[in-house]
């Protein structure tokens, strides 16, 4: 009996760190097939990285925040450019936005937790 205690506090300790985790950590995929991971890089920022494509290794931006709601910048590649960008996370569904005019026009892409 206290063997199985010992292997369900063990198991219960080694699973914490993934329970406490941001909604935001994780890998995403764009509807492009692109592949997308974030993860934590201090605080309560989160950085996202292209992990496929042409853009392999890439900054994608940074945001900060918690519970599921984020805010910081989002980088387009493709353009060169960073923008202003929020996100927000709803069971596997991860909402992006970049903005413009201090957060007044927004272009929203939905990811899907791989």
């Amino acid at each position: 009996m206290k063997r199985i205690l010992l292997t369900i506090a063990a198991l219960t300790v080694s699973l914490s760190p993934a329970l406490a985790a941001e909604p935001i950590v994780g890998t995403w995929k764009r509807s492009t097939g692109t592949i997308i991971e974030y993860k934590n890089c201090g605080g309560d920022d989160y950085c996202g990285t292209v992990l496929n494509s042409e853009y392999k290794g890439k900054s994608i931006g940074k945001m900060t925040g918690k519970d599921g709601n984020y805010k910081g910048t989002v980088n387009k590649l493709d353009e060169g450019k960073t923008y202003s960008g929020k996100a927000s996370v709803s069971g596997n569904t991860l909402s992006l936005a970049g903005c413009v005019a201090g957060g007044l026009i927004c272009k929203t892409e939905k990811l899907t937790r791989q």
